[in-house]
């Protein structure tokens, strides 16, 4: 099952708001979120504060085909706060 890595632009957002806010693809089959799937460093600040400037985390998006792999990563590069989108097959 092919997978888009994202990467999301967090900064200004307290949690998983900036993730929350993202329209998601409507083919996919799981997504998840959080550091595990990168992030640009550790958040040097308290849960309730917002994201620093130039901070990210990553997604992992899973989907059935590469084909569909493909429109996800213009889906979501489409999106202000996406900063990156590949496929990992």
């Amino acid at each position: 099952m092919p997978l888009v890595r994202l990467k999301i632009d967090v900064a200004g957002t307290i949690g998983d708001e900036a993730w929350r806010e993202i329209k998601q693809f409507d083919q996919i089959q799981s997504a998840d979120f959080g550091p595990q799937f990168g992030s640009g460093g550790r958040c040097n600040h308290a849960p309730n504060a917002p994201h620093a400037k130039g901070e990210w985390i990553g997604a992992e998006i899973r989907v059935l085909t590469p084909l569909l792999a493909q429109y996800a990563v213009s889906h979501y590069l489409e999106q202000e706060r996406v900063l990156d989108a590949d496929v990992v097959e």
